[in-house]
């Protein structure tokens, strides 16, 4: 069975390094943000390119799993009227409400028995974009020893650029998988703008896209 954390118990600049596909290293975790399927095509707040990301994300987590490391996998868990949807005049539609089919995760991602599951957004009036805001995330990555986190996921712009930021203010490296995030792109530009974030606070950005 699935390690649950939740979270009522417990989803640099243009010169910042960059790095190529390298297999994992000892003191690495992976970090998958919210492959859920309400986030990809067909869901109710469908990244528009999120399966093309699924073939690069099952392959890390294949070379996680055979090098015996960590795998966490954040979800949005949120109660039926989450402050941020948009019946309640959030920016949302109703998407990942805990324990229905939208909120599983993607169909075929094949997560090993072993992962830990970080449930995040569970507070009816606050939002969780970050997979550390509201869970014993951080703890856990202590626990285990974890120096660095390869981030993927969705959607770059929002859970995947807060978990990152909030990662490496916590002093744990991270190194994005680029190929295997995805951006919503609500306004033109966004992908861009939430990489250079992550750049300018020291995240190792990959090559390939």
């Amino acid at each position: 069975m699935d390690q649950t954390l939740s979270s009522k118990s417990r989803c640099a600049d243009a010169l910042a390094p960059q790095v190529s596909a390298a297999s994992p290293q000892p003191g690495d975790a992976l970090l998958l943000v919210d492959m859920q399927r309400d986030f990809l095509p067909g869901g109710s707040l469908a990244v528009p390119q999120g399966a093309d990301i699924l073939p690069h994300v099952k392959a890390w987590i294949e070379r996680f799993r055979r090098a015996g490391l960590p795998i966490y996998a954040s979800r949005d868990w949120h109660p039926p009227h989450h402050f941020s949807f948009h019946e309640q005049g959030g920016p949302w539609p109703i998407h990942c409400v805990a324990g229905t089919p939208g909120a599983a995760f993607a169909k075929d991602l094949q997560l090993p028995t072993a992962t830990i599951v970080v449930s995040k957004g569970q507070a009816q009036d606050a939002e969780a974009y970050s997979a550390f805001e509201g869970t014993e995330l951080e703890q856990s990555l202590r626990q285990q020893a974890v120096r660095r986190l390869c981030v993927a996921g969705l959607a770059l712009e929002y859970c995947v650029l807060n978990s990152v930021l909030d990662a490496l203010q916590r002093g744990f490296a991270v190194r994005l998988l680029s190929a295997a995030v995805a951006a919503l792109n609500v306004q033109p530009g966004d992908a861009e703008q939430a990489l250079q974030k992550m750049r300018d606070a020291g995240a190792q950005i990959d090559v390939e896209r």
